[in-house]
This record gives structure tokens, C-alpha cells and sequence, in this order.
């Protein structure tokens, strides 16, 4: 049976297929128990999968259908492709490298988890119809396919070593043409994470809505980035930005006072107080700062209902009209109920009426109980003419009410929420808050104005820097940390084991194995043995797991555990003070005599010298230039090169120029 993809990337169940669903995968039992390390964990998840033939060339491949919905049935397809590194284009990962893991071995094998996009679906399912007898088609299809996982247009990319060390490549949500919301999809990734017991994953967060940047808004909104819900936290900056830095950025932006920007800007850009004042009133608390606002409109944002109609304030004398939408009702008919809703709440004086009441009052004018409906249901929180329209549940009857809140007052004096210009403004809509939230991020953020360059608020531009570098994120997903495994009635041992480097028969720690100890070491990797196992049952097993996970380590052979006195015979629990996770390393050798050492490592040119102004000593990943001298590289941006146009044909650092500069005429 062939296996097709509907072209949207969502499919109906096939009978007899396995199906998982979609809001549980990998949760515990679903579809199995995972209580090992990654590397056994993995292997378990793929036994449930449907190998594929026909999608990574070399690669071995699975996928996943997972059920969206059951009436009718929908599934989306998630895969799963082993990329060998002895096969892979590069061994090396970049994103270890600039997110700071360059200290960790090469790993055997990379695990990637793929979720199609609507046009990347297209493709499969052309290539997945053709037999393999059509050759000549078939191999034009698949040579669309051989970058498959190189693709940035996936809803979902995310990859993971066999060490369980991984990251989250890119995400795509409604935005991309996706059914599924990217907060769904993320569910979905840290749910793997979670249930495979992946180590450290890190992003690289240049996630954007609407052309603004997520960790901007949301650093400014909720102190974290969007990220940050699902456990993600600073992992580096680039240009030597540090947690320190990144914290004291957030906070200073978070503080500023709107006042500062309605007595340096309201008399010049109006739109400014409209904004502030509108969100100032819907809100039941004061909005003092940047911070304040910020929070409240993305939380107002996602309690707002989808849009059908609404109610703004433009071009007519009783303030009330209805925006272009689907609304079976014409504007005439809408803008008449709402003033006799209005009306009927004005009569009674400010307090609290039930829906019920304020429905029946209207009834007497407006005959159509379904356009009443409509409206009631329309009016929460809109503000209309010199009102905001109130609707809560009363606690104790449980009743929907509704009450007017005259916010007249709340306009600074010469301007009224009369003028035309500003009416046009009330449209308490998630279109028109998404609008209202741009006006203030490129007001704010991106297009500072003159008087923005003294007082407290010339520190906007530094921290929104400081903000934006600050775009490498890791979670910690403790994943070595195991629950209680037993056999029989005994708890089985977990070690965590290092192993140390012998070479020429003279005992040499490798020195980045030496650096790579002084930090909560990658190499620290589970094993797990039985509770009356030997030294020599714990060497056969460090050397099997170390040969399996990593790329340098196929020829290693474990010789001794170092800093304990043993016998091969004695049993590991007697000789260790807490059996379980205890730290041991393992001395031993690499016999193949041609394995590059220093290429045993994800990080790539360790020779190269970086001393940039900003503080960098390492690669972050930011475009560099090399001094034509000394050879020390700096970022492009930190020395005033601003595109590759402007390289010059021979640069110098400062070191190198200041020495030039000092040295005596030659003869």
C-alpha cells in the first residue's frame, strides 16, 4: 500500500494504521514507558514508528501519524530521520558550536524530528504516487527531497544527538499556513524532549509576529521571552552580552514611565495618549509603565474572541458603526440596536444591570432577539462614544451584567474623545490591538525620535540592543536524572561516567575534555548496571555506551576507573559512598592511531583568535573580520562595517594600527 499525504500536510486516518494522539504523544505509557537514558529511550519510540523508504536518501527514516481530531478523523505526520555523521555532509554542529557547546565530542548520530509544511507535504505526496519503475519522474521529484532536513520552512524542526543534547531549529505556526497554533506545536516538542529525557536543548529565538521581534515584546511584557512559558531561559549572548546585562536591559525598559512619553510626544504624535488612554480605560488597573501596558495588551490579546464584528467610533453622530466583516446584519441595523443598548443603560445610572433586563428594555424598540444577542455579545469591553461598555458575571448569581463607565475624565484636557481622529481609534479588536501593539513597538523600539536622545528614555535604544543579542536560549531538561529503576527487589545502579584520554602509552588529558570537566561535563552520561555488578562489567559498559554515542570514541578501551582502589572482580557498590548517581571517571585509550583529536570536537577552527571591543572570546555566530596582521578576529558590527560592501581590502585592529602608527620611519 502506498502511503500518501493529503497536500495540506493533514491526513485522514487509514484503517489498520497506527494512530497516536496528538495531545499526549510521549507523555508516560503513549506510547511506551521511557526510563532510560536518550540513547535507549529513542530507539524505544521507534519500534511504534512506520519506517519510510522514500524520503532521506542514506538516512534511515520513521513517521508518526497523530491524531488531531477523531470526527472526522485528522492526523498530522511527524518524522523521524537518523542522520549518521560518518554520512553527513558536516560532522560538525553549528548550533553547538555558537550556543557554546563546542566542548562536546561529535556525536554517532543526530535524530531529527520533522513536521512538513503545506508545500514540503506537496512534494512527498507527488513522490510517494509514482512507482519505482518511473524512474526517469521519480528521481526528479526526490532530488527536490535531498535537503529535506536542511529545509527552514517545516512547521516543526527540532534535533537531538544521541547524547541527548539537542536543539529546536525552527517552529512555524498559523502565521506560515499552519491549522495548528505554534504554542501546539511547541506542546508537542517539549513533550518529546520531556519524554525521551533529552539533556539540554537550546533555540536560537529569532521568532517574530508581525514583523516584531517575540523576544522584545514579550521581554518587555513578562520579563522572559516567548520561549520562556515552556522553561527556555538566556543561554548566551552574542557581542558579549551577559545574563547580568540582559536582566538589567529587561528591567530598564520594563520601567519606564508612559508619562515621560505623553509629556515628551503627545503634542506631536496624537496617536501616542489614543493609545495609552485607550488601553488606560479597558483596564481595571493603573498602566504606569512600559511594562504595564505591554503585559496588558498581549493578555487582553488572547481573551479577545475571533472576529466577526465589532463596534468602533467614526463618521457618524452618535458614535457608533460596524467595522467590514461577515456580519449577516447591515451597519444601519447593528448601529441602531447598540444605541438603544446604550440607552438603556444609561437609564440606569451607572450600576449593574443583568443581561436579561437590559435585553428585555431593548426589546421594546428592537424586534430581532438574534441581532440583540449579537450585539450584547459584541459590546464587552468596547468603548463607544464617551463609554466603555462593562460585562462581567456577577459572583454570587452567576448572571452576566453590564454596566457603562463614563471615561470622559480620563482625557487629558484638549482633547476629547469626540474628535473624529480619535474615534476612528476605538476598535477594541485583536486586528486592531495587533496594529495599536506595532504603532508602539516601531514607535518605541525601532524609529526612536530626537527627544528620545537625553533623560531616561535615551536608554531604550541600548537595552533593546542588549534585548535583541540576547537570542541563544537553553533548557535544562535534566535529563540524566533518572527515576528508580529495579531488578527484582534491588534498585539498579546509575553512574555517572566520564571517561579520561590515554595516548602513546603517556597519560594525557586531552585539554579540552580538562575544560569541558570544570562545567557540568556532556560526558557525564548515564549507565546504568545491575546492583551486584564487577569493575570489569562497569568497564564493558562504559566502553560500549561511549563506543555507541560518540564519533572519536569507536576504537576506545576502558582500562581502569581512576581514584578508586579495585579489582576487576570487587563489586562497584561496595566501593562507592553514594551508589547512586555517583560520578566515576574511566581512564582508557583510543587504539586507532590516524583519529584527528582535536576533530573529535563540535567546535570547528579552535585555532582562530577572537578579541573583539565587546568582550567576545568565542564564535557566537555573528559575521567577523579578521586583522590582515595579527589575525584576531572581531565582529563586523562592533568595528563599523555594516554589509559585506564595505570590507575594506586590507584591515587592521586597533592593536595592530596604534603599533603602526608608533613605529619609527624605516630608512
Amino acid at each position: 500500500m502506498k502511503h500518501l499525504m493529503n497536500p495540506t500536510g493533514f491526513k485522514k486516518r487509514k484503517r489498520g494504521e497506527r494512530v497516536f494522539r496528538f495531545r499526549n504523544f510521549c507523555e508516560p505509557g503513549h506510547p511506551v514507558e521511557f526510563n532510560g537514558p536518550f540513547r535507549d529511550n529513542i530507539r524505544k519510540l521507534l519500534e511504534f514508528a512506520r519506517v519510510e523508504t522514500k524520503l532521506c536518501e542514506g538516512m534511515n527514516s520513521w513517521s508518526f501519524q497523530l491524531e488531531l481530531h477523531r470526527h472526522p478523523p485528522v492526523c498530522i505526520s511527524l518524522f523521524v530521520i537518523e542522520e549518521q555523521i560518518e554520512k553527513s555532509v558536516s560532522p560538525h554542529c553549528h548550533y553547538c558550536q555558537y550556543v557554546g557547546w563546542g566542548h562536546h565530542m561529535i556525536c554517532n548520530a543526530r535524530f531529527h524530528f520533522v513536521v512538513p509544511s503545506k508545500e514540503t507535504a506537496v512534494v512527498m505526496t507527488v513522490c510517494s504516487s509514482y512507482e519505482s519503475n518511473d524512474n526517469g519522474r521519480l528521481s526528479t521529484m526526490t532530488a527536490e527531497m535531498s535537503n529535506f532536513i536542511e529545509l527552514r520552512s517545516h512547521l516543526l524542526h527540532g534535533v537531538l544527538h544521541s547524547n541527548g543534547f539537542g536543539h529546536l531549529i525552527s517552529i512555524n505556526g498559523i502565521e506560515k499556513g499552519s491549522k495548528l497554533a505554534g504554542n501546539e506545536i511547541m506542546d508537542l516538542w517539549d513533550r518529546i524532549c520531556t519524554g525521551l529525557r533529552a539533556r539540554k536543548v537550546s533555540v536560537i529565538d529569532i521568532a517574530k509576529k508581525r514583523s516584531m521581534d517575540l523576544r522584545l515584546i514579550h521581554g518587555v511584557a513578562f520579563g522572559e521571552p516567548w520561549f520562556g512559558r515552556w522553561g527556555y531561559r538566556f543561554g548566551r549572548g552574542s557581542f558579549g552580552v551577559t545574563l547580568p546585562m540582559y536582566q538589567k536591559a529587561i528591567e530598564a525598559v520594563q520601567s519606564i514611565p508612559l508619562c515621560l512619553f505623553i509629556q515628551s510626544f503627545a503634542s506631536s504624535y496624537q496617536e501616542i495618549l489614543v493609545i495609552f488612554t485607550k488601553y488606560q480605560s479597558i483596564s481595571g488597573n493603573s498602566l504606569l509603565t512600559l511594562g504595564h501596558i505591554f503585559r496588558f495588551m498581549q493578555e487582553l490579546k488572547d481573551r479577545l474572541p475571533p472576529e466577526i464584528c465589532h463596534l468602533s467610533s467614526s463618521n457618524n453622530t452618535s458614535g457608533i458603526t460596524v467595522a467590514e466583516t461577515t456580519c449577516r446584519w447591515s451597519t444601519k441595523r447593528v448601529e441602531m440596536a447598540t444605541r438603544v443598548i446604550i440607552e438603556a443603560l444609561m437609564k440606569a445610572e451607572f450600576r449593574w444591570v443583568s443581561r436579561q433586563e437590559v435585553r428585555d428594555a431593548a426589546r421594546a424598540y428592537i424586534g430581532d432577539t438574534g441581532l440583540l444577542d449579537f450585539v450584547l455579545k459584541s459590546l464587552g469591553n468596547q468603548i463607544v462614544g464617551n463609554f466603555v461598555v462593562r460585562r462581567t458575571v456577577n459572583p454570587v448569581t452567576k448572571v452576566l451584567e453590564y454596566c457603562l463607565e463614563d471615561i470622559s475624565t480620563t482625557f487629558r484636557e484638549g482633547f476629547s474623545p469626540n474628535d473624529p481622529m480619535m474615534k476612528s481609534r476605538y476598535q477594541i479588536t485583536r486586528t486592531q490591538l495587533m496594529k495599536d501593539l506595532f504603532y508602539l513597538y516601531k514607535f518605541i523600539f525601532t524609529e526612536p525620535k530626537p527627544s528620545q536622545n537625553g533623560g531616561l528614555l535615551s536608554v531604550i535604544p541600548i537595552a533593546v540592543r542588549i534585548i535583541l543579542d540576547s537570542k541563544y536560549l537553553i533548557k535544562d531538561y535534566k535529563g540524566e536524572l533518572f527515576q528508580k529503576t529495579e531488578v527484582g527487589n534491588e534498585e539498579n545502579l546509575k553512574l555517572l561516567c566520564t571517561v579520561s584520554l590515554k595516548k602513546d602509552d603517556n597519560v594525557q588529558e586531552i585539554e579540552r575534555i580538562k575544560k569541558a570537566l570544570e562545567k557540568p561535563s556532556p560526558y557525564d552520561d548515564l549507565i546504568i548496571l545491575p546492583p551486584h555488578a564487577t569493575f570489569r562489567e562497569l568497564k564493558m559498559e562504559v566502553e560500549r555506551s561511549f563506543k555507541e554515542m560518540y564519533w572519536g570514541l569507536k576504537s576506545f578501551v576502558a582500562e581502569s576507573v581512576l581514584d578508586l582502589n579495585q579489582k576487576e572482580s570487587d563489586l562497584v557498590f561496595s566501593n562507592l559512598v553514594e551508589p547512586s548517581g555517583f560520578s566515576i571517571v574511566v581512564s582508557g585509550r583510543i587504539v586507532d592511531k590516524e583519529i584527528d583529536i582535536e576533530g573529535m570536537f563540535e567546535g570547528k577552527n579552535q585555532n582562530l583568535i577572537i578579541d573583539c571591543p565587546c568582550g567576545a572570546k568565542e564564535d557566537d555566530g555573528e559575521r567577523m573580520i579578521a586583522c590582515d596582521i595579527c589575525e584576531v578576529r572581531q565582529h563586523m558590527r562592533c568595528v563599523q562595517i555594516t554589509n559585506m560592501e564595505n570590507i575594506p581590502d586590507i584591515f587592521l585592529c586597533n592593536r595592530c594600527e596604534h603599533d603602526i602608527v608608533l613605529c619609527p620611519d624605516l630608512p
